[in-house]
């Protein structure tokens, strides 16, 4: 199978079905294109019927990124983040901000499981990494999967990001309705977990820009596909906007995690973070209030350098740090590739899905792939 074409099941995805990118893809079209970069999911899908709170139905998950996969947990990246709508929440943003070092996992998951998952990452640091706390920050990003989940059930355990650490692997990674993207919406259509990436020449080498987005956003009617408003042309079959459903049209949000093994400095990624707007605005959103839109960047650059961790390569107390970066002028194609991959991303969540249907009957659509591709020709 080209990995480019389709997920590891055999799901299509968005180039599949004729769907024009620009920028060039890296071997698995994905954010663990990027040296290092794992991705590791548990998918919750449990019951039918009318919702019975904390008994379900379940349709959520956690879905864990390790910017230096399990081996390298702990030695830190240069980070920022980026808040284009804050109706959301993403743990550690606060020591981001302060400190620019990620040093722990990336996990996601829904609204009210974020406390259960920050919890996980200790248990799993407790067991594998005894000793490294207290200096531990868990990043922990949410979305809202209420509509097709008993969100206020306990459903997610702490045992469920154990295990999403535990499975994360790179190479090509599944996408659609998986881990924490199992029961988000998106433009009125199944969405969730969906991937991209670029690779970019700098000077005599080629780096690589990786994305991951959790996409649960967007009304039906913004729908945006290689510049075409085809959601104007599908406004048909959209139960989200015909029921009455106590959050408004457009209401979800998205987390976008942008990767790359580019050198860079905390503040240029936080710079690559926020362009991950622009990724999403080209999908069509307009950017809802009621949908937190957040989005971390984070270079696997410069190990050992950052954070006071200790290795081989790590510095000695007082010893002066040494950082390879590269100087802001010579990053405009970084920000390029993230636009692209994170609409591409996007894109990936809606075309590799299957219709679902959750709590109270509530039913979300599949994209309409055949109809798609028609629009577009």
């Amino acid at each position: 199978m080209n990995a480019h074409q389709t997920t590891p099941t055999g799901l299509p995805r968005a180039r599949s079905i004729g769907i024009p990118f620009g920028g060039d893809p890296g071997p698995s079209n994905a954010i663990t294109d990027v040296s290092g970069v794992q991705v590791g999911y548990v998918t919750l899908i449990e019951g039918d019927g009318p919702l019975r709170a904390g008994q379900g139905p379940v349709r959520t998950g956690v879905t864990a990124i390790l910017a230096r996969g399990r081996d390298g947990w702990g030695t830190g990246c240069a980070a920022g983040f980026h808040s284009f709508n804050g109706n959301g929440e993403l743990t550690a943003s606060h020591w981001l901000a302060e400190t620019g070092i990620l040093s722990s996992a990336v996990l996601l998951t829904n609204t009210y499981a974020v406390g259960t998952v920050h919890r996980g990452v200790v248990d799993w640091i407790n067991q594998n990494r005894p000793g490294q706390l207290p200096w531990e920050f868990p990043v922990v990003g949410e979305t809202y999967d209420g509509y097709l989940n008993d969100v206020s059930g306990a459903h997610v355990r702490t045992g469920d990001a154990v295990t999403a650490i535990d499975q994360a692997h790179g190479g090509p990674i599944e996408e659609g309705s998986v881990g924490g993207g199992t029961g988000m919406c998106g433009y009125g259509y199944k969405g969730g977990s969906g991937t991209a990436s670029r690779l970019v020449a700098l000077g005599t080498q080629t780096c690589t820009v990786g994305v991951f987005v959790q996409a649960n956003f967007g009304r039906r009617r913004h729908l945006t596909i290689a510049g075409r408003p085809v959601g104007q042309h599908l406004l048909d079959d959209n139960p989200l906007e015909e029921t009455n459903w106590f959050l408004p049209a457009g209401a979800g949000s998205i987390i976008a995690v942008v990767a790359t093994d580019a050198p860079l400095l905390p503040g240029q990624a936080s710079a690559l973070a926020r362009r991950a707007t622009l990724g999403i605005g080209r999908t069509g959103t307009t950017g809802s209030h009621s949908s937190g839109d957040i989005f971390l960047a984070f270079s696997t650059a410069n190990p050992g350098q950052l954070g006071s961790e200790e290795g081989p390569d790590s510095p000695q107390p007082g010893q002066l740090r040494r950082l390879e970066f590269l100087g802001w002028d010579d990053i405009d194609g970084l920000f390029e590739a993230t636009v692209q991959a994170v609409e591409e991303a996007v894109l990936n969540a809606l075309v590799a899905n299957s219709e679902m249907t959750g709590r109270d009957g509530h039913r979300m659509p599949a994209l309409p792939r055949d109809r798609v591709t028609a629009l577009l020709g």
